[in-house]
């Protein structure tokens, strides 16, 4: 084990559950006689803090075994009984003063982002700013270093939830694990993330939007054939009946004014006055978006034939991967920095690199550029893991496939 390992796996194991204790009258003890005159000062934060970052898949034995290393570290901690809760209040962050810093910092010193003998002062200083950062980064968070309300839910889920979530992934990562192969991609559907792996490492990472709670991205394991540049988006029938009839009944020029056209199954083109939207009748026709700005799959869609209809593509709407939870499509997943992906699968395609994948665009017409080598894609759901390094990530049971819902409305 490497010396930075060492370091993460003492620092998560031994002083931080140390440090944990059902009622923390012992952790604040302690912490009464810890010298505290640096926790006024907004001073640099500390290395301790800075996230790793790691080439190694999520489907990997290494994942695996450093996630059943980690839940072990979890039950210790649930079983000394867990870590306080952050009663409701304002916003708190760098150059907050507030009794409620002081159960931040109980909080991150149980799971670790936050050394054990960091003191108990109510000021919001540069190692609390450093040590939210930390749990925000494992979380899935916007790392700004404020407590606000997604921070504190999740520092507000009990151990005994995160404990069952890490069952529930590694349940799923060994299962997963008896068939990688050499390429593929990844989308973790609660990490809302796509990975594309080559021999054992990622070489890519993307941000990405899955489906709604209502609408969701489903398990699969299927294979990329090619990819559609400027492509025509024919609307499904689910989307037009939940969200176009509702729309046009609203809004009469909405297809108009998104480029959508009309036709029947004999392919005779109709005008939008010409439909009854107070009906179900729109549900006889095909809708077909024509390719630009306004396309919902944006510039490309990446092509995986299967049962659920499901694919991956480009998006207008770019905005959307800044956000904390990314759960806005209707199944299928939209790729942040889509062409460097696009890139990536067309890789050992003849006549096809990044520059051809741009000149495709920029075109505007329709090509279909098919994979000389159908490339394996997994969308999975794994909700909590450990990186190589050691450090515990977990993203919200977003589907509740994982049944934590229940775990914590019974708590």
């Amino acid at each position: 084990m490497s010396t930075t390992r060492r370091g993460v796996a003492a620092f998560l194991g031994l002083a931080i559950v140390a440090a944990a204790a059902p009622a923390f009258a012992q952790q604040k003890t302690a912490m009464q006689g810890v010298s505290v005159e640096w926790g006024d000062r907004f001073d640099s934060a500390p290395a301790a803090a800075r996230m790793p970052k790691t080439t190694v898949p999520i489907i990997s034995e290494q994942t695996l075994a450093s996630t059943t290393a980690a839940l072990q570290q979890y039950i210790q901690i649930e079983n000394q009984g867990g870590w306080p809760a952050i009663p409701p209040g304002p916003v708190l962050k760098l150059g907050s003063r507030d009794p409620a810093v002081r159960i931040v910092r109980q909080r991150l010193m149980v799971s670790g982002d936050l050394p054990a003998n960091a003191g108990n002062s109510d000021v919001f200083d540069s190692y609390v700013d450093a040590a939210v950062k930390r749990f925000q980064a494992r979380h899935g968070l916007i790392a700004n270093g404020a407590v606000g309300p997604d921070s504190r839910a999740a520092m507000n889920v009990p151990a005994s939830v995160r404990r069952h979530q890490m069952e529930a992934s590694l349940a799923r990562l060994a299962t997963l694990t008896r068939k990688i192969d050499r390429r593929f991609v990844m989308v973790n559907i609660p990490a809302a993330q796509v990975e594309a792996v080559n021999e054992g490492v990622v070489e890519l990472r993307h941000q990405a939007v899955v489906g709604k709670i209502d609408r969701q991205s489903p398990q699969l394991d299927v294979k990329i054939q090619e990819v559609n540049f400027n492509p025509y988006w024919t609307v499904p029938s689910s989307i037009i009946r939940k969200d176009l009839i509702p729309k046009m009944q609203k809004e009469p020029d909405y297809l108009t004014k998104n480029n959508i056209r009309i036709f029947t199954q004999r392919g005779e083109e109709l005008q939008p006055e010409q439909v009854n939207w107070q009906s179900d009748e729109a549900m006889d026709y095909r809708f077909t978006q024509d390719p630009g700005d306004l396309n919902s799959m944006g510039s490309m869609r990446i092509n995986m034939p299967n049962k659920d209809g499901v694919y991956m593509h480009d998006t207008p709407s770019k905005g959307l991967f800044g956000e904390n939870a990314r759960f806005h499509s209707s199944g299928c997943v939209r790729v942040q920095n889509v062409r460097e992906l696009a890139a990536w699968l067309l890789g050992q395609t003849p006549n096809w690199d990044r520059s051809q994948v741009d000149a495709a665009i920029k075109s505007g017409q329709r090509i279909d550029a098919k994979l000389a080598q159908a490339t394996p894609v997994h969308w999975v759901y794994i909700s909590a893991w450990a990186d190589s390094e050691g450090v515990v990530q977990f993203r919200d049971d977003i589907y509740n496939l994982d049944g934590v819902g229940q775990i914590a409305a019974a708590q």
